[in-house]
């Protein structure tokens, strides 16, 4: 029972930093102004990624307990950038990219963490493991645009 209630709070750790990444990007997206369109829709494209990868967390921990639907609590880890208008007037592209650089960050350290740990269920890793490597690629996708935006 320890062992499921761990990973059910491992994949619901997830599901929230996904809702955390979808308030992100839509937060961005609405603040971007017309000079950084292009990143509307690659901010549209990982925000759907996250709902996707959402919807695919909570069919695995729905099943076992209670899916966690709401942002997370400790929403700082992925959410301190929601406010980039607000923090660099939406026009800097290299600091929205580093902004959402950090937030992806974090994002990444959890699924690699949970990939660690031994206590998912068998068909849960496997579905977390494609996860991470969509979460490794958008993150590497920005650190280069941000890369290429200070150059």
């Amino acid at each position: 029972m320890a062992a499921t209630t761990n990973a059910t709070g491992l994949i619901n750790e997830l599901i929230e930093l996904n809702n955390d990444r979808v308030a992100g990007f839509e937060k961005v997206i609405a603040d971007i102004n017309d000079e950084n369109i292009d990143l509307k829709a690659i901010f549209q494209e990982y925000a759907q990624q996250s709902r996707k990868n959402g919807q695919e967390l909570a069919a695995i921990v729905g099943s076992v307990e209670e899916v966690e639907t709401d942002n997370s609590v400790a929403g700082t880890l992925h959410r301190a950038w929601i406010d980039v208008k607000a923090l660099f007037g939406g026009s800097d592209r290299a600091s929205i990219l580093s902004e959402a650089e950090r937030g992806e960050d974090a994002i990444k350290k959890a699924y690699k963490e949970a990939l660690e740990s031994t206590d998912l269920p068998v068909g849960s890793v496997d579905v977390i493991r494609s996860q991470a490597q969509g979460i490794n690629a958008a993150h590497d996708r920005i650190k280069a645009l941000r890369d290429a935006a200070k150059a």
